[in-house]
């Protein structure tokens, strides 16, 4: 309370919440286009126009390399790297869903260079990305091991089942709520600071742009890509 108090006696506009931009109506009921919603679509978009540049460039390639083809190729190349490196012989299966996540993740993360309020600063954006998670890790499981999906529920000891259930069902909300946490964290901190301190951020809060916007941005991308294949290959039997 008496923070609220000093925020609003020195007249700060702290603003790093969700706003709705416009609403449309639809089966009697009222929907809102939000600030994340706009975020996602320009988000979308950059990857989009990037796709069909990389393609052209891709399509036109020439024996030696130059420019903008050099950067496609050396992003597709850390990407294989990265998912080979974390899944072995599995990596070609997962390659394209790995690229795409992380791909989107980052932009989205470091979208607050540009202005935007992170997509992924909206629980709404990140529990599904978690649920898809999620889902393509049970599919696996099932795939795989077929009813020892289930059975391995009730090892080592069957009254561990409710301990192994409830760890089975906490991946998505633990995926989710780490990215979703360090993402708004960020974008609170620099709402704060261009607020409180607005007569005094010159310049300094950029280097804090490059803290929580990119290298925190970057790290929480990995983190969420790595743990997305750490899970599903520990669904995949090595001899499979």
């Amino acid at each position: 309370m008496e923070t609220a108090n000093l925020l609003a006696s020195s007249g700060s506009d702290v603003d790093f919440m969700i706003h709705g931009v416009f609403s449309y109506e639809l089966f009697g009921q009222t929907f809102w286009i939000t600030t994340t919603h706009i975020a996602i679509l320009i988000v979308m978009l950059l990857i989009l126009v990037f796709a069909v540049a990389a393609r052209i460039a891709i399509s036109h390639a020439s024996e030696y390399p130059t420019g903008f083809q050099n950067v496609v190729e050396l992003v597709v190349e850390m990407l294989d790297k990265m998912v080979e490196s974390s899944m072995g012989i599995h990596a070609k299966k997962f390659r394209n869903y790995i690229g795409t996540i992380f791909i989107f993740i980052l932009i989205s993360n470091i979208s607050g260079l540009f202005g935007l309020r992170p997509p992924t600063a909206d629980y709404g954006v990140t529990l599904p990305l978690g649920l898809i998670t999620f889902a393509l890790i049970q599919y696996n499981n099932i795939k795989y091991n077929k009813f020892g999906a289930f059975t391995d529920l009730f090892k080592p000891l069957p009254f561990l089942f409710p301990i192994n259930l409830i760890g089975e069902i906490a991946v998505p909300f633990s995926l989710s709520l780490r990215l979703f946490g360090n993402v708004l964290s960020g974008t609170v901190m620099m709402s704060l600071i261009y607020s409180l301190l607005a007569k005094f951020a010159i310049g300094w809060p950029g280097i804090l742009h490059i803290y929580f916007d990119v290298f925190s941005g970057a790290i929480q991308t990995y983190v969420f890509c790595m743990l997305t294949m750490v899970f599903i290959t520990q669904k995949i039997p090595e001899e499979s």
